[in-house]
């Protein structure tokens, strides 16, 4: 399963790093691809991975949600 999350205040490679490696501590997620100049980031991860826990990993590095 992918979902792609907008995210907002990601500006260099140490925010690429922060969101990358929270998602991927995320049991279930096997890829995260964050792309710096559209804000998105694409997860791959298993059906059961709430989607909400992929949004609150992303949050809890300080950066925004789009919706």
């Amino acid at each position: 399963m992918k979902t792609t999350l907008k995210v907002q205040g990601m500006t260099c490679g140490h925010c690429e790093a922060a969101v990358k490696g929270a998602l991927e501590n995320i049991s279930g997620v096997s890829h995260v691809d964050v792309h710096l100049t559209s804000g998105k980031v694409d997860v791959t991860h298993e059906s059961e991975v709430d989607v909400q826990a992929l949004r609150d990993a992303v949050e809890n590095q300080g950066y925004d949600i789009v919706e």
